[in-house]
């Protein structure tokens, strides 16, 4: 497919999407959610495992949804945006590809529920981010009710989402909304690191963490330990098993199949 309004690089196991529509702050408009939908279903269906998501240019990671859009949206049309918002990043979050949000700059509105909707959050200092959707008159439609509260807890969602506040970089390391901050020229680089450092342990045993962390947060203590034991069990059926337990045994890095 040709895309106008991301840019995607694949090096190997290890992909970065782009959001570019610099003219706009990288807003997302439905074309530009379509466009993302349709390349990580690419992604997912080759050898990527990693992938990274950024903004074109120095200023924003995505500064929102397209207001000039939403100010044409009526009910229905309000409905149907916020449904292809929800499916776009429950399929990143429920993704096998490991996702790293670099949030090279604003990250409001719906560019906060993207970000959210990745595995991990890496902000630059320059970094602004925050869900300011009750300043229009509305309420995060893309899943930053939800997502928010669950990350940095119920009360300190409700202050920013009830006030509309951004937080810079530091705060949001704070209260847990991103988990590193690095100067703006080193960002890419760091999320690069990242992306190795994760694409060197057991593919397997990555997507099985991931998945077993996302269903635990639905589950109760009970059910969610149990779905554990069972993915934990699993993997002693599997070559990468093998491989990881020998490799550390004989004091070698382990070489991964995926098996």
């Amino acid at each position: 497919m040709e895309y106008k309004n991301i840019d995607i690089l694949v090096d190997g196991a290890k992909a970065t999407i782009t959001i570019n529509r610099p003219k706009a702050l990288n807003a997302l408009n439905s074309n530009t959610l379509a466009e993302i939908g349709v390349a990580f279903s690419e992604l997912e269906a080759s050898e990527v495992r990693v992938c990274i998501i950024t903004g074109a240019g120095e200023k924003a990671f995505v500064a929102g949804a397209d207001i000039a859009e939403l100010k044409e949206c009526n009910v229905m049309g309000a409905k149907q945006l916020a449904e292809l918002g929800h499916e776009l990043f429950k399929q990143i979050e429920d993704s096998v590809i490991i996702t790293i949000a670099a949030i090279n700059g604003f990250a409001l509105g719906g560019g906060c529920e993207l970000a959210l909707s990745a595995d991990i959050r890496l902000a630059s200092e320059t970094a602004r981010l925050g869900q300011p959707e009750v300043s229009l008159g509305i309420i995060p439609g893309f899943g930053g009710t939800q997502r928010l509260a669950r990350l940095v807890g119920k009360g300190r969602a409700k202050e920013l989402i009830l006030t509309g506040r951004m937080v810079d970089a530091a705060e949001a390391l704070r209260i847990g909304l991103v988990e590193a901050v690095y100067p703006a020229d080193r960002l890419i680089e760091e999320a690069g690191k990242l992306a190795d450092t994760i694409l060197a342990k057991g593919p397997l045993a990555v997507q099985f963490a991931k998945k077993a962390i996302n269903i635990g947060l639905d589950f109760d203590l009970a059910n969610a330990s149990q779905y554990e034991i069972i993915s934990f069990a699993a993997l002693f059926g599997t070559a990468d098993k093998d491989e990881g337990l020998t490799a550390f045994l004989e004091k070698r890095k382990a070489e991964f199949k995926g098996k």
